[in-house]
Formats: structure tokens, C-alpha cells, sequence
């Protein structure tokens, strides 16, 4: 479970069981061609996604269930890398919200998936204005914790948190 490949199918098997509307959902909002100015928080597909997120982190969770602690580490060490990676100024002016509301904007776009995920980071004006899930930005450091009683360390050296990606924030 140590690759990118291995975190993200697991993302797409929690959405898996959520329907032909939820992903379908999803489809739309990462194959869109955004308007400026375009907010779709509170509009179908946005509200269709928003709606199913708590199942979806459910699942997740489900799925993860047989983890061991290496395993459980290697998938925070992903969704840190991911988050990091689009820790940027051109993502946060679309996403809006302060140093932790954008932080739990992007854990919205890891938890969308690998086709959202890529579609922001090469067009930032993809992302949604205000959409959030917080929990997905330390989801299995918690089911860590809960499991093992220590919350892991990564080892990367690098931060989730907002603005802490020195090459997405040009002084």
C-alpha cells in the first residue's frame, strides 16, 4: 500500500458503492470547463458530493479496517505528500478560506480522487469555492491512533499544513 497507485484505489473503492449519481458527480465536477467567477457550492453536482462524503469516508474506513500500523502510515504519508503538493498560493485563491479552512479545501480534493486531485493541480480553477473535508486531511493518522494508541510518524520532513510548501508560495 506504499504507492500513490495503491492510495488512490483505495479512494476509488470507498466512492465505488455511492451510485451511479455520486460518480457521476464527481465526473462532472473534475471534467468541467470553469467559468470565471463559476461557484458551484450549494448546486448539484457540488451539493450531490458534499452529501455523500460522510459515506464515502465510511467506507473508507471500512476498507482500511485490516491495515497494519506500517501500512496505516504509509497511506497518511501519501495524503501528507498529496496535501502538500498542492499547497499553493494559485490553488488557495481559487479554494479560498484561512490556513486551516484551505487545508481542509484540499483534503476536498484528495478525498474527490486521482482524476480531480490531477485536474486541480494542472488547472487550479477547477477546485470548488468553499468546499471542505477536514477529515480526510489526517483520516488514517486517526484510525492509527484509534487502532494503535500513536499517531504516526511520517518521517517526511514535510508539513500538511497551509503555506508550508515553500515552492507553491513564491515570495
Amino acid at each position: 500500500m506504499k504507492t500513490d497507485e495503491g492510495f488512490w484505489d483505495l479512494v476509488e473503492a470507498a466512492w465505488a458503492p455511492l451510485g451511479v449519481e455520486v460518480n457521476q458527480a464527481r465526473r462532472e465536477l473534475t471534467h468541467r470547463t470553469p467559468a470565471p467567477d463559476e461557484d458551484f457550492y450549494g448546486k448539484p453536482p457540488f451539493v450531490v458530493v458534499e452529501a455523500a462524503l460522510k459515506e464515502f469516508l465510511s467506507n473508507l474506513g471500512s476498507l482500511s479496517e485490516g491495515l497494519s500500523s506500517d501500512e496505516l502510515t504509509d497511506l497518511d504519508r501519501v495524503v501528507e505528500a498529496k496535501l502538500h503538493d498542492i499547497d499553493r498560493a494559485d490553488i488557495q485563491a481559487v479554494t479560498d478560506g484561512s490556513d486551516d479552512g484551505f487545508l481542509y479545501a484540499r483534503g476536498f480534493i484528495v478525498a474527490m480522487g486521482r482524476d480531480f486531485y490531477t485536474a486541480v493541480a494542472e488547472d487550479p480553477k477547477k477546485a470548488v469555492l468553499d468546499a471542505e473535508c477536514e477529515r480526510m486531511c489526517y483520516f488514517f493518522a486517526h484510525l492509527h491512533h484509534e487502532r494503535y494508541g500513536t499517531f504516526p510518524d511520517t518521517g517526511s520532513g514535510i508539513s500538511r499544513e497551509s503555506c508550508s510548501n515553500p515552492a507553491g508560495w513564491p515570495r
